[in-house]
């Protein structure tokens, strides 16, 4: 085989090289170029998808709510005054000083002040009535029960130690058995929603 020969298969096979290398290289530049254009696509679907999801939880989380402060029930706020008690320590003579109040439920009969429609007798001579007011009526029956109320809260203060009212564990616990036994004086008229504790001094 002639030099001339050879110098001519050589150039063939580097041009054959160089095609592949180039082949080669456009083969990884497309695969990146897709592979980028895959992650960038994902990329905003994902985007697009998680902030649907978070209005979707936070539309469901603000409902929630919404419907948890209508589920809350507001019932009638019966304030029981100061009370000035012994407790129940043996060590040393401690006093409580603790404010009162009881929150109730309502019932049907506790609608809005009306007044009442004027009845018609013989001869037009009927009268209009004048506004029934709830509160006054609630009143009455709260004050009727107050007594015993004031009661149940004082037996029950008077058995706890200063150690257990310190506590805030030691006070619901109080407040629950308060709640209890003043259920037991209503007697299912009306049901206690809430005990709270104003002023709370222990000396």
């Amino acid at each position: 085989m002639s030099n001339e020969e050879n110098a001519k298969d050589f150039a063939k096979s580097q041009g054959n090289k160089n095609q592949s290398g180039s082949s080669l290289v456009l083969n990884i530049v497309s695969m990146l170029i897709i592979g980028a254009l895959i992650v960038l696509a994902n990329y905003f679907l994902f985007s697009s998808f998680a902030d649907k999801i978070i209005s979707k939880v936070n539309t469901e989380q603000l409902e929630t709510e919404e419907e948890v402060t209508d589920e809350i029930e507001r019932g009638i706020i019966v304030d029981l005054g100061d009370f000035i008690l012994n407790l129940a320590d043996d060590s040393a003579r401690k006093y409580l000083k603790v404010n009162v109040a009881v929150e109730v439920s309502k019932k049907e009969s506790d609608t809005p002040a009306e007044t009442a429609q004027p009845s018609g007798g013989h001869g037009g001579h009927g009268s209009a009535p004048a506004p029934v007011d709830p509160m006054e009526a609630i009143q009455k029956e709260m004050n009727q029960f107050k007594p015993a109320i004031r009661d149940a809260v004082i037996t029950n203060l008077t058995s706890k130690t200063s150690t257990e009212l310190s506590t805030t564990a030691g006070k619901e616990l109080a407040k629950e058995q308060i709640a209890d036994e003043i259920n037991s004086i209503f007697a299912g008229e009306r049901e206690v929603l809430r005990v709270s504790f104003g002023q709370f001094i222990i000396q």
